[in-house]
């Protein structure tokens, strides 16, 4: 197989945290970006031709990407493409998502592989996709879904596609059904003569969205399959979601499942010392990453590179990107802070699990 991942219908979804960047970019769980998961589970999967197809706010998705070399993808042959638009075709009629079909159809034509796995970057989990391709080579089918069904259903999975199979795993509806708790996550297997095929036909009839115009639609005369995904999994695709994802992996369980020993997500090196706790710190239940400095209170929390905690500053509940700084005697609760963020001494910033206080990036409070 070759990876695509489509990121062109993942508007600005996280709010503050998507104003200087797109929603895949979006540091995660102390280290990693969201585009990580996607990106490692396909490089695990010995894919070794993988696109990305960005349409705007891309250059932290850039530099976090680089030439691909810490997914091993810095390859002579095949290897990392990211894809921005491309509008130099005036006798161009597509639009959405087709027209980076279209404009960026030599990736395909030029690959070897007949097969294509597409991703988004807001499904988290970490696994591979031989049983998938494994399971949509045996079925026959057309076109492969990766499904998972979560129970009870949270406010994230609302926007969801959900979908309705058979005794055999035919799809037979794609639909918005808050009763059905089997979840699309974005990720589908076909054949590439088929996509290209597709992708002619929704041009040709002045569509605008690949999955539900060329697949969704031809739901009656294509053979769809589901194969259902039973791991640890996560949607983020809202503020709440980003925040209740990242506060789960808290729990020692989630966390382990996320990150079973042996199985890494790769994400670009940082190589900072480790953090320094001083004899002020108390430090529980959280995750810290490396380059900082704790000398207050940090509780159920989680903590991005080069972050420090001033004396007597109180951090619970809190999401903190990188290179943050919190004076002494400031109190934060229900907080995320995006990256190079200042607080003062002694302020106070308490918001609501449900809607926690978001400090956009580079500000000072």
């Amino acid at each position: 197989m070759m990876g695509l991942i489509n990121l062109e219908h993942e508007h600005d979804f996280l709010n503050e945290l998507t104003y200087f960047r797109c929603g895949a970019a979006v540091p995660f769980a102390g280290r990693y970006r969201l585009i990580d998961f996607a990106l490692s589970n396909m490089t695990k999967s010995n894919m070794n031709e993988i696109a990305i197809f960005t349409r705007s706010k891309y250059r932290s998705l850039m530099d976090h990407l680089g030439s691909g070399a810490d997914w091993d993808l810095d390859k002579r042959h095949g290897g990392l493409f990211i894809l921005p638009p491309d509008w130099h075709d005036p006798t161009d009629i597509s639009k959405g998502d087709l027209s980076h079909f279209h404009n960026n159809r030599d990736y395909f034509t030029r690959g070897k592989s007949n097969y294509v796995l597409i991703s988004g970057s807001q499904f988290i989990c970490n696994t591979t996709y031989d049983s998938l391709f494994e399971h949509h080579l045996s079925s026959g089918a057309d076109v492969t879904l990766l499904t998972t069904t979560y129970d009870p259903l949270l406010p994230e999975h609302d926007i969801c596609i959900k979908v309705g199979t058979d005794e055999n795993g035919v799809v037979h509806s794609l639909t918005n059904d808050h009763k059905q708790p089997r979840v699309f996550s974005g990720i589908y297997v076909m054949r590439k003569s088929l996509l290209l095929e597709l992708v002619d036909e929704c041009i040709a009839n002045y569509k605008s969205h690949f999955f539900l115009d060329g697949i969704k639609a031809n739901l009656d005369r294509l053979h769809i399959n589901a194969y259902e995904y039973d791991g640890y999994s996560g949607i983020v695709n809202s503020i709440d979601s980003y925040y209740r994802q990242n506060m789960a992996l808290l729990e020692s369980t989630n966390y382990q499942q996320l990150f079973p020993d042996g199985q890494r997500i790769l994400t670009k090196i940082g190589n900072q010392t480790a953090t320094k706790y001083t004899k002020t710190a108390e430090v529980s239940n959280s995750l810290i990453a490396t380059g900082g400095v704790m000398e207050g209170t940090v509780e159920n929390s989680v903590l991005f590179r080069n972050v420090h905690v001033g004396k007597g500053a109180f951090v619970k509940n809190c999401i903190i990107m990188q290179h943050c700084t919190i004076a002494p005697g400031a109190y934060l609760e229900n907080v995320i802070m995006d990256k190079d963020v200042t607080i003062s001494m002694d302020q106070v910033l308490i918001g609501a699990k449900e809607q926690p206080y978001i400090i956009a990036k580079r500000k000072i409070v």
